[in-house]
């Protein structure tokens, strides 16, 4: 598969001059790739973390779990694309998280291979799928059709029955994790005052004991009507799907 390139064409930046592979972000910094954490995290030989922004891979060491499916071999992609080259980092929004990861796309510009925008990349070899936030979520659009177009392929971790679009009427208590949903909208459902942080509502799923907690950012879909088929992606836990950023909830139309 060829490596992903900003609109389909290589980027070769020494001859571009000053030209910015992705002019609607803040150049950021440089440095080698000296450690890739798994496949959406890398560390620069100046000590810096990098979180790829608007992706997430399985991950490789989750807290008290074993390894997620397939994230070995998403983190193997990335150290192909990257270990050992230089890299600069393009900032769509805020630049660190609580545990100072940038957080940024990637692009490598050393000239050892084509310049390879990672982010994009990733979701093109089905090493990771897309997650976005408000803040960082430029692109948001063109990443997700890199996405589906390795979804329908059945590329990567999309071979994998563990990460392929599931019947919220089959999710069980047991499953954790970021996961893509296909159901229909239910009734309300009372919202938690007791949390620190309460949704801005809920909604059941039509014969599913899965429930949608809808945040702040994405509470349009609080208005959504009884029936509406969706396809809805977010973090699962204990039978609920937290939704964060309304363009990770898609309205399935009819044929």
């Amino acid at each position: 598969m060829p490596r992903r390139v900003i609109g389909g064409l290589v980027i070769l930046l020494a001859a571009c001059g000053s030209a910015s592979p992705l002019p609607d972000m803040q150049p950021g910094e440089t440095g080698r790739v000296v450690n890739v954490i798994d496949g959406d995290a890398l560390v620069l030989d100046t000590g810096q973390s990098v979180r790829l922004v608007s992706i997430e891979a399985p991950a490789l060491y989750p807290r008290d779990r074993p390894a997620e499916p397939y994230a070995a071999e998403s983190a193997r992609i990335l150290e192909d694309l990257t270990l050992g080259r230089r890299v600069q980092l393009y900032y769509p929004g805020i630049t660190r998280d609580r545990y100072d990861r940038a957080l940024a796309h990637v692009v490598t510009i050393d000239g050892a291979g084509p310049d390879v925008w990672l982010n994009a990349e990733m979701l093109e070899r089905g090493g990771a799928w897309v997650r976005l936030y408000p803040d960082t979520a430029a692109r948001g659009d063109e990443l997700m059709n890199l996405e589906a177009e390795a979804r329908a392929s059945e590329t990567g971790l999309w071979s994998s029955a563990d990460y392929r679009v599931q019947d919220a009427r089959g999710v069980s208590q047991t499953l954790r994790g970021f996961r893509i949903i296909h159901g229909r909208i239910g009734v309300a459902l009372p919202v938690p005052t007791d949390t620190r942080y309460p949704p801005a509502c809920r909604r059941a799923l039509q014969g599913a004991n899965l429930t949608l907690s809808i945040r702040r950012d994405a509470r349009t879909a609080c208005g959504l009507p009884v029936g509406t088929e969706i396809r809805v992606r977010g973090y699962i836990s204990e039978l609920e799907l937290d939704l964060t950023y309304p363009r990770h909830l898609q309205i399935v139309e009819a044929d």
